[in-house]
């Protein structure tokens, strides 16, 4: 049972490269997205002409985590990344994290898209000259689909709930195709798949690329995502540090693969799962609505290993609301440094999204739980930044008043030195299976998956190996692909 597609379709294929070849169209491999000394350098060249978020073919070879951290012009250098210090969390363990502001579009989502469009590309899968691709998200993940569409001169559908934040709705309408907004907010997951049965049945030539089902999501995570990662704690970690884990909100589950590279790496390092306390689904079977917007909820993604996840950690969604204040508010800034934090540091505070504060919290959290020293090195990771949510924090003000000195001191002794061990478990082999049970109620019932292979996920020992045991393929034919069209002679 492959997960990973790589069936040939000749004349399909015939007619991508023609459109790549017209439009100037080189493809990255992912071999580059994780290294990017391995860029030719006459791209390298061009890039300095190319903006960060500039609808040019070339800003695919600007999918990884290694961009030089410029809106302009920029080049590749180390992974961007920050340390989170004892002064701001409160525990003396480590806390590292890549920023993943400095990707186009400014969040990391475009890379899990194209682990997802591109295979189809490279292969003849979809059709560029004759498809449409939709792209089923909470945010940020619809809005990487459309960008990567947009430089593979792809037609695409961009769906998500009508509650998301402005600003992804007016950059989408520049960008996608077509953009549809569907009932609810951040945890209104359903609603989007239904729009998606609705477009299957339309009878307009479509693929469907869901995050939450789409294994490329994965594959990228695990082939890029986990390297980079990896990277940082081989500068960070000296000879007597102990990487601990790995956070990451479950979202669609691409994101959290990359703690499965890390634990084969570091076999005794654990992995934990976030998400909101006001939907706990893996914590309880639960559901709700929050305010901890990109990581979608009330199911299990189909792409969740869930029997490689040790801890499942409860963000109550008050807090990140709190913490976006302090950590960018002129009263709250003021104050960090008051405490102690390094105005350095400060300054940088807003490269962390709504969910990056999340993945902070929950860090804390598991650092707080296994009572981690000073030799101790915990990872998580910054999905976005907040140029994604100015218009949250104008809300916040609008509802709430000006943030204070006395908001900030709250803030940070509260929701930073206060945090506690609450919401959160260590799971057991029975509870992991009970998670993994949840699929079936979404997956099987719903949304065509077949008994077999939710079985199999479970017991098959080689059915999440096989997912990144494609990548040399992958490479190869992505290789193939670029010299077909002859761009890089």
């Amino acid at each position: 049972m492959s997960q990973i597609d790589l069936t040939i379709y000749p004349d399909r294929l015939e007619r991508a490269v023609q459109r790549a070849r017209e439009r100037n169209i080189i493809i990255p491999t992912f071999k580059q997205q994780r290294d990017p000394s391995l860029i030719p350098d006459k791209i390298v060249a061009k890039l300095k002409n190319v903006g960060l978020w500039d609808l040019n073919p070339l800003n695919l070879f600007r999918i990884t985590w290694h961009n030089e951290p410029v809106p302009f012009g920029g080049g590749f250098g180390d992974v961007n990344y920050l340390v989170f210090p004892p002064e701001l969390t409160g525990v003396p363990a480590k806390i590292v994290a890549p920023v993943g502001k400095w990707f186009p579009t400014g969040a990391h989502k475009v890379g899990a898209a194209f682990g997802c469009l591109v295979p189809r590309l490279v292969t003849g899968q979809f059709d560029p000259t004759t498809q449409k691709a939709v792209w089923p998200s909470t945010g940020n993940y619809c809005r990487g689909g459309a960008y990567d569409s947009a430089l593979l001169a792809c037609e695409s559908i961009a769906i998500l709930p009508e509650g998301m934040s402005r600003e992804r709705f007016e950059w989408l309408e520049k960008v996608a195709g077509e953009v549809i907004a569907t009932p609810g907010t951040e945890s209104n997951v359903k609603e989007i798949f239904d729009k998606c049965w609705e477009l299957r049945e339309s009878g307009e030539d479509l693929v469907i690329f869901n995050q939450f089902d789409e294994f490329g999501n994965r594959l990228w995570h695990y082939e890029i995502t986990g390297p980079a990662i990896m990277e940082i704690l081989e500068k960070e970690m000296g000879a007597s540090s102990e990487f601990a884990g790995f956070i990451s909100a479950t979202g669609s589950a691409g994101t959290i693969a990359a703690g499965d590279y890390l634990k084969e790496k570091f076999p005794t390092s654990k992995i934990a799962a976030s998400e909101a306390l006001q939907c706990p689904t893996l914590l309880e079977n639960g559901f709700g609505a929050h305010r901890i917007e990109g990581i979608g909820d009330k199911h299990v993604p189909w792409i969740h290993n869930a029997k490689n996840t040790d801890m499942v950690i409860a963000v109550d969604d008050e807090i990140p609301m709190n913490l976006i204040r302090l950590f960018n508010e002129p009263e709250g800034r003021k104050y960090l440094v008051q405490q102690g934090i390094s105005e350095e540091l400060v300054n940088q505070l807003d490269l962390l999204g709504i969910s990056g504060v999340g993945n902070l919290v929950s860090a804390i959290k598991f650092a707080k739980y296994y009572e981690l020293g000073e030799n101790d090195v915990v990872a998580t990771v910054l999905t976005d930044s907040m140029e994604m949510y100015q218009s949250r924090l104008r809300e916040l003000t609008a509802e709430r008043g000006e943030f204070t000195a006395t908001d900030a001191a709250v803030a940070y002794h509260r929701d930073l030195l206060g945090l506690t061990t609450d919401h959160l478990q260590e799971l057991t082999y029975v509870d992991r299976r009970r998670v993994h049970n949840l699929k079936y109620y979404t997956w099987v019932e719903q949304q065509g998956k077949t008994y077999e292979e939710i079985q199999a996920q479970w017991y098959d020992r080689n059915y999440w190996k096989d997912i990144q045991s494609h990548t040399e393929e992958l490479d190869a034919l992505i290789e193939e692909f670029n010299a077909k069209t002859g761009l890089l002679k």
